[in-house]
């Protein structure tokens, strides 16, 4: 009697997802945790494990194909499945000695690392060769996300999406499906536009006494909390600090009510090989800049290699992005629905500024504050702003809650 496989129970704001790769075909061996098959959603690809050691019977859906939580996709034949059954699944019958050539091929075997079906695939469509790749898996297995965490250290082969898909020739064209994730970027930035009354306030921080804080205790940070000290949880302290003394900004709107949030859950617009996701730090008001720091790390680290749950990436009150890194001078940003507020942080830039009727060159960053009119006036939007760059202009403040 054969098992169903079916597709995960979807969190409740995911409806459907596409199914991108099969690993395995009718008639293969599985064992129990394996990967067959995977799924993307407009959040993140789930990887669909068989749930019984057996033989593959049948394969019901194919690539491409959208799926719903709890369609079964699959059905597998449970068997005693032994190491000994695998190989000679996957060798051919043969009564001669085997050659020197063979026998060559058979160390190589050997000593070639064991990969994921997830990993292999992007191995083969990279052409990378696998013995560079440093394996975190269990028994030195090769992961999907150390193949993606080569890829970003790899400068030959981390090109970016566009320069992939470049057409060749003149007047070429290339037509490509939308990734359901950038198909979801998409209605959500529409959405934004189309229901929220998005207005941009503006101001510019001179980022000197962070920066000299920063550089004074980088060192003593570092080694007491085994973390290096970055300029976005600086941020996110200052943020949130901010917040506290502006409810209405940490607030969203949900049909005619308006929903004040008693937390601080910070997201922090991350670009991936996928697109852009937005993974969130929750309860940053009970968080320390170390912890902050701590939790950037990991969930950027993670944005990269695909492998954030969708719980990290979905709610949030508040969000940050920082097109400073690509070197962006200023920018309007927009909302992340049904957030009501999001900030802009940019490249930091010597300028001639006045101090006490000098002129002086700062360091300085323009600031961008979007936020949805409909609940937040400008008056308290641009007092947000002012209050935010004082925090950072004069880090204790913020420290000393005054």
């Amino acid at each position: 009697m054969s098992v169903d496989i079916k597709v995960p129970v979807f969190p409740e704001s995911v409806t459907d997802g596409l199914l991108t790769t099969w690993h395995k075909s009718p008639g293969d061996t599985i064992h129990h945790g394996e990967v067959i098959a995977d799924i993307e959603t407009d959040k993140v690809i789930f990887e669909v494990p068989s749930s019984v050691d057996g033989i593959v019977d049948a394969i019901l859906v194919e690539e491409g194909a959208t799926v719903k939580d709890g369609e079964v996709i699959a059905r597998i034949v449970p068997q005693n499945i032994t190491s000994q059954d695998i190989t000679e699944q996957n060798s051919t019958p043969t009564q001669q000695p085997a050659s020197t050539e063979t026998q060559q091929q058979a160390q190589t075997q050997e000593t070639t690392p064991l990969i994921t079906p997830s990993a292999n695939k992007i191995i083969n469509e990279k052409n990378i060769d696998s013995t560079q790749v440093k394996a975190s898996g269990k028994g030195g297995r090769i992961l999907k996300e150390d193949v993606l965490s080569y890829l970003q250290q790899d400068n030959t082969n981390n090109k970016p999406l566009d320069q992939t898909l470049k057409p060749d020739g003149p007047r070429a064209q290339k037509r490509v499906p939308m990734t359901r994730l950038r198909a979801r970027i998409a209605e959500r930035l529409v959405e934004a536009q189309q229901t929220a009354a998005i207005l941009t306030t503006f101001n510019e921080v001179n980022m000197q006494p962070v920066m000299t804080l920063r550089k004074k205790y980088r060192e003593a940070f570092e080694q007491a909390h085994s973390v290096r000290l970055g300029f976005t949880s600086i941020f996110v302290k200052a943020v949130t600090e901010a917040l506290k003394r502006f409810p209405g900004i940490n607030a969203s709107i949900e049909g005619d009510d308006i929903v004040y949030h008693g937390f601080f859950d910070i997201g922090i617009a991350v670009g991936s090989p996928r697109g852009l996701v937005v993974p969130i730090i929750r309860n940053a008001e009970q968080m320390s800049i170390a912890d902050i720091e701590r939790s950037i790390n990991d969930l950027a680290e993670r944005a990269k290699t695909g492998s954030l749950s969708l719980e990290e990436i979905t709610g949030g009150t508040f969000s940050i992005t920082n097109g400073g890194v690509f070197g962006s001078l200023l920018s309007t940003p927009i909302l992340n629905p049904p957030q009501s507020g999001i900030l802009g942080m940019h490249k930091i830039q010597p300028r001639p500024v006045v101090e006490d009727d000098q002129i002086v060159i700062r360091p300085m960053m323009y600031l961008a504050f979007s936020y949805d009119h409909r609940i937040i006036d400008g008056q308290e939007a641009v007092t947000f702003l002012v209050t935010l760059k004082d925090f950072l202009e004069d880090p204790a403040k913020m420290l000393l809650d005054i």
